[in-house]
């Protein structure tokens, strides 16, 4: 049964001592009234000591501690003085809200701690009751301590959010694509609305972008001249071969001549689609630096566009740092994942990283494996973004460099070079780069290394095979070993077969050459017994 019970509240912490306590018929009307009714709950609980903070800092601190479940050195001050250490006669047991903290209490005071549902009601109760149990306060001083509390704990949390770098990558990348879609939009609609006037037009310039700014400048295609000629080949890349055919196409045209009311509405819209693709620019140059800054790696292994969209899909960049390699290879194929669960069937290769120039280069039969190694590497790379000190895009350029060799293994058959290896390669040139020790790079990222017994122990069992077999120095050194086919398997198999029966069909006849002998030397010596026997 709870004899003491722990109060944590935005002014301090309180200790109460808990008089009378209804274990059997906690739940009834009776006893929840005798709860809500002050006169009766003061009978129940008795204030032993409470503790006020100090400053809102020293609040705004222990307020962390306790969310963590951190037994900070007041608390534990406080609990020492107030809480003899537990005696067979008298048993402490104290009521705790946190059963993180209830455990750390446990651990480092011995004092046993209650956090069932049973004792609720009693902190339930003090709770309630705060302002006029805790003496030295009155009736808005808890509740102001409370609102500035609660206003500095959520600013703390939002302050020291490790995600609030990664939010302005998803919120760009998600304006990115819905611009593209009001672009592609607003573009179809500039075009049917001015084809009215000039349709030939959008056969001289198919390029949106370039059609809305035409128009734009146009205007009315019977001002067009020859004056404007060089204003209108400098609004397509310098073409004037283009801007003489739209100035022919202009004076021949068959479209309908606008009133210029119509005129000025065509032309605020075309200027109001020519700056949401201007915007469109400059936010895309806005994310590749946000990327360069986060996720440098992943950024020079996938680019920013399927980078930053990997990292909204998964919510942030630690959130996928902790994915593993198979869940980040179907990021975004989540419907069809589900789908294929549910029917039996296929389950999808790839998500958001089939938009990469690898699975596109890559051959159809080996778009599987290449996503496969792909999601790989991007796994490792968002890592180490993620936990690295000072990323750097070398690691990605690495990681990209091992994917070329990957397809270039499917085509060829040239052996890639192991993650190990190419890690090593960047950690030593980061080493020279910083002018750092070799120490401080494998603290980073530390690679297994071969013990320099186990090299001596090799090195003598080579020899001695080269001494027995006669081995040249070519062919002992190590060559590295390649996919086989399943042609090449079986052959083997047929090798390794007909090599076993040569050497049992060799052991046969040498047991039989054996026997032979033996029996040809048993015959000799009965005939000389037979000889000798015969003479005496």
């Amino acid at each position: 049964m709870a004899s003491h019970a722990l109060f944590e509240s935005a002014s301090g912490f309180a200790i109460f001592e808990i008089k009378l306590k209804e274990n059997i018929g906690a739940f009834t009307k009776a006893v929840q009234d005798s709860i809500n009714d002050l006169s009766k709950f003061q009978k129940m609980v008795n204030l032993i000591s409470f503790a006020p903070f100090k400053s809102a800092a020293h609040a705004l601190e222990n307020a962390n501690d306790i969310s963590e479940g951190v037994l900070n050195d007041h608390l534990r001050s406080l609990l020492e003085l107030n809480l003899s250490k537990p005696a067979k006669k008298s048993r402490v047991v104290l009521i705790v809200s946190d059963p993180a903290l209830a455990s750390n209490i446990k651990s480092t005071l011995q004092i046993d701690c209650d956090t069932s549902e049973e004792t609720r009601d009693i902190l339930r109760g003090i709770r309630l009751h705060a302002p006029k149990l805790l003496k030295g306060l009155q009736g808005d001083d808890l509740m102001k301590a409370q609102l500035g509390l609660g206003h500095s704990y959520s600013r703390a949390k939002l302050k020291f959010n490790v995600n609030r770098i990664d939010n302005m990558i998803i919120q760009a990348i998600a304006l990115l694509d819905q611009l593209d879609k009001d672009v592609n939009l607003f573009s179809m609609r500039i075009r049917e609305w001015y084809g009215y006037h000039f349709p030939e037009l959008v056969r001289i310039v198919p390029d949106n972008y370039q059609y809305a700014r035409a128009a734009q400048f146009i205007g009315a295609k019977e001002t067009l001249n020859e004056d404007r000629l060089d204003d209108l080949a400098a609004l397509l890349d310098d073409d004037k071969t283009r801007a003489q055919n739209v100035l022919d196409a202009a004076r021949g045209s068959m479209g309908s001549a606008l009133s210029e009311f119509d005129m000025l509405n065509i032309g605020s819209f075309a200027t109001r689609v020519v700056s949401i693709a201007e915007y469109r620019k400059s936010l895309t140059s806005y994310l590749t630096e946000k990327m360069n800054l986060v996720a440098p790696s992943l950024t020079a292994l996938l680019g920013e566009r399927i980078g930053a969209r990997l990292i909204s899909h998964a919510g942030s960049l630690t959130n996928l740092s902790k994915y593993p390699a198979s869940t980040v290879q179907i990021l975004g194929a989540e419907k069809a994942l589900f789908r294929a669960l549910k029917t039996k069937g296929n389950t999808p290769k790839y998500g958001l990283i089939y938009h990469s120039t690898f699975i596109g280069r890559a051959q159809p039969k080996h778009k599987g494996r290449i996503s496969r190694f792909l999601a790989n590497k991007c796994s490792i790379a968002s890592r180490i973004d993620c936990y690295s000190e000072k990323p750097t895009s070398a690691f990605g350029e690495a990681l990209r460099q091992q994917v070329e060799e990957r397809l270039a293994f499917f085509e060829s058959g040239a052996p890639p070079s192991k993650n190990a290896d190419t890690i090593r390669k960047v950690l030593d040139q980061l080493a020279l780069e910083e002018d750092e020790e070799d120490e401080d790079a494998e603290v980073a990222l530390p690679l297994l290394e071969p013990s320099p017994q186990k090299e001596k122990d090799k090195k003598k069992k080579r020899k001695s095979l080269d001494d027995e077999m006669d081995v040249d120095e070519e062919q002992t050194t190590p060559t590295k070993k390649r996919k086989l086919s399943k042609e090449e398997k079986k052959k083997e198999k047929k090798e390794k077969k007909e090599k076993k029966e040569k050497k049992e069909k060799k052991e046969k006849t040498s047991d039989e050459g054996a026997t032979s002998e033996k029996k040809k030397d048993k015959k000799e010596k009965k005939e000389k017994k037979k000889e000798k026997k015969s003479k005496e």
